[in-house]
């Protein structure tokens, strides 16, 4: 049984139009870090689902028996539900939302779009991961947390302060496949990148550029760090989110 959720934590649906937009929170965090943009894209008019995903917005308890398996069942769950009331979908993901989100879209080639916050798409260095086996023997079951990486003063975003590594491992895994399958990705993608980014390397957004098969655009977030939609560089991501999706929708 999971504990209660976090106030500010809980997930967001908007009915809006015939147009949807899934919009997916990072690891170890939580809707809260998402909630001004899928506010924004309610208020241009568009439904949208923002779920709570899989043992996130409690205690980081909650996340101990979570793999990979679960967080795409559950992306999956919510962009059926969304399309089931819609004409078509496109998905917004910040940093574990993101190849998330990118699994998505290689999955289902219907996706009208996909918008990309500091994306999580290449795992960690294998010989980072190599290193999993000891941690655990050693009785150690949790890395320290990697939130609130926000250069605006004052920011949370309301996630965990530590990483089950049992958990971590599965997420490295699920990415994967996620990175060996980009080039299904045939729709228009967005992706927005903090040069500064201290928690995922840009070496993925370079990735999500260079291989999927569909049409590329790069923004860059001069001014933010790794959780940029609560940054300086905000309202850049919503406007620019707003204008791709706009553009997407209407041309298809």
């Amino acid at each position: 049984m999971t504990s209660p959720v976090v106030p500010g934590c809980e997930p967001f649906s908007a009915d809006g139009g015939a147009e949807g937009v899934l919009v997916l929170h990072g690891l170890t965090g939580s809707p809260y870090s998402m909630r001004p943009i899928a506010e924004a894209l309610a208020n241009r008019g568009y439904a949208v689902e923002l779920p709570l995903m899989p043992g996130h917005g409690t205690k980081v308890d909650d996340l101990f028996s979570v793999r990979w398996d679960h967080w795409c069942a559950a992306a999956a769950a919510a962009y059926e539900g969304l399309a089931s009331r819609t004409s078509a979908v496109a998905v917004v993901g910040l940093s574990f939302g993101g190849g998330t989100g990118a699994w998505l879209a290689e999955q289902r080639p219907e996706l009208v779009a996909l918008v990309a916050i500091n994306p999580a798409i290449v795992p960690i260095a294998d010989e980072l991961r190599a290193l999993v086996p000891d941690m655990l023997a050693a009785g150690e079951t949790t890395i320290p947390g990697v939130v609130n990486d926000i250069a605006m003063p004052g920011q949370d975003e309301r996630g965990y302060d530590a990483v089950p590594i049992e958990m971590a491992e599965s997420f490295m895994v699920g990415l994967e496949g996620v990175a060996a399958d980009l080039g299904r990705i045939t729709c228009p993608v967005l992706v927005l990148t903090s040069p500064q980014d201290h928690v995922v390397d840009t070496v993925s957004s370079t990735a999500l550029v260079e291989r999927v098969a569909g049409p590329v655009e790069q923004v860059l977030l001069d001014r933010s760090f790794h959780v940029a939609t609560l940054d300086y560089d905000a309202p850049l991501i919503e406007s620019e989110t707003l204008r791709f999706l706009d553009a997407a929708f209407s041309a298809r």
